[in-house]
């Protein structure tokens, strides 16, 4: 017996809640921002901390703090790219 399309949207409804609910929130007032997958904020102050500590280690010669910061600068561009790559094992629950 097939579901009613009723049943499908609060499904679904109730997914959204669980995984982002600040976006759900935003969505019933009527004021949208942006999903979790398209905020990088935080992705932006990881790559700017590490350039930071890159330049640092060159201006002072340390090679330790040149290396922390190329990590993390590393660290930072892969939380910006929004790419997906097709051998990411990412299971997604199917649609019923």
């Amino acid at each position: 017996m097939p579901q009613s399309d009723d049943d499908r949207l609060v499904d679904l409804a109730a997914r959204l809640e669980h995984e982002d609910p600040r976006f759900a929130r935003s969505l019933a007032a009527g004021r949208p921002t942006r999903p979790r997958e398209y905020r990088r904020t935080s992705a932006w102050w990881v790559l700017i901390a590490g350039l930071g500590m890159l330049v640092a280690g060159i201006v002072v010669p340390d090679g330790l703090l040149i290396a922390a910061g190329l990590v993390t600068s590393g660290i930072g561009v892969q939380l910006i790219d929004p790419y997906e790559r097709p051998g990411d094992d990412v299971r997604r629950p199917s649609p019923r």
